[in-house]
């Protein structure tokens, strides 16, 4: 990072603070509850120690779509940016069973 070249603050890891490899999103795994990209080198380690609540937060893991849906609109109520942000690529894509709405992406 000498050249003046700097990496967006979410693209490093809140566990270990290392920069998550290019390309970020086939390296790291979105968590839900909390909206933080994890690498998955502390994924590996955690799924080692058998560990199956959120490295992070320490909530449990959303057994399905809804579940993970809820836990977005959750943050959605909160403001929370990213959570805005993925629920509106979750519309966009037609993600968690929501049918895919441009109209309600964009908003």
């Amino acid at each position: 990072y000498s050249q003046g070249h700097e990496r967006p603050e979410g693209e490093f890891c809140p566990i270990c603070t290392l920069p998550i490899p290019l390309p970020v999103h086939e390296n790291a795994k979105w968590n839900v509850c909390c909206m933080k990209l994890i690498c998955q080198g502390c994924n590996l380690a955690a799924r080692k120690r058998r560990m199956v609540n959120c490295l992070y937060c320490r909530t449990p893991s959303p057994k399905n779509d809804a579940d993970r849906l809820a836990m977005i609109q959750a943050r959605v109520v909160k403001k929370d940016p990213e959570a805005i942000n993925r629920l509106g690529e979750a519309y966009c894509h037609g993600e968690f069973g929501l049918l895919k709405d441009m109209r309600k992406a964009v908003e």
